[in-house]
């Protein structure tokens, strides 16, 4: 029935800039190609005229060549007209683009406020500097406690630090006597053979010694 009287058509989707764009470049890829084709055509009839000489042949073919620059002028204005409609719907196309990002931008900053007021409800200022304030007298314990614990028990307290440094440097110089002490010893020779063995073993000064490299008694 509603084939017969007309019945509802659908309304055509409106016209996509984007799809446009497209469209005007194709057109104007098309132009440029015949551009190109006319420029090779007009090259040959050049390079004609060069080699011929003047009369009614050379005047037909140089006729055939204005014919084809004409032609070419003509896609040159129409090419210069694409271009510049692609071009005018290209700002178009990026600036609503743009508007459409800055409306994204504004809507998602109006839900992230409306988080952040939801969330800030919940925070209670007051039980926050409470929580800082005992964080910071625990701190404070616990520093008086490793204080107490680093205590040292025994020692007296009217020691002179002065005292004490010079008393630790004539340590240093008695140690330095007892060890050139052991300058002046002279150690026995090892033996001059493998203890076990049946050959008596002497020493430099002619010590016997025993297996163990000692002098023997």
């Amino acid at each position: 029935m509603n084939r017969i009287i007309g019945g509802y058509r659908k309304k055509p989707p409106p016209p996509n800039l984007t799809e446009c764009i497209q469209s005007t470049d194709s057109r104007g890829e098309s132009v440029e190609k015949k551009i190109d084709k006319l420029d090779l055509e007009l090259k040959k009839y050049r390079d004609q005229m060069k080699k011929m000489r003047d009369g009614p042949s050379k005047n037909m073919v140089k006729q055939r060549a204005l014919r084809v620059l004409k032609q070419k002028k003509m896609y040159e204005g129409q090419l210069e007209g694409i271009r510049n409609q692609s071009f005018n719907m290209e700002q178009v196309n990026y600036s609503t683009q743009a508007l459409k990002d800055t409306k994204t931008t504004v809507d998602a900053m109006k839900v992230g406020m409306k988080d952040m007021k939801k969330y800030y409800k919940k925070v209670d200022i007051d039980k926050i500097e409470d929580l800082q304030d005992d964080m910071q007298d625990m701190m404070e314990q616990a520093n008086e406690v490793m204080d107490v614990m680093g205590r040292s028990y025994g020692l007296p307290d009217d020691i002179d630090e002065d005292d004490l440094e010079a008393e630790l440097d004539a340590l240093g110089d008695d140690f330095l006597e007892d060890e050139s002490y052991l300058d002046s010893l002279d150690a026995p020779e090892p033996p001059s053979k493998v203890p076990g063995g049946t050959d008596t073993v002497k020493s430099k000064d002619g010590v016997v010694l025993d297996e163990f490299g000692l002098p023997q008694i």
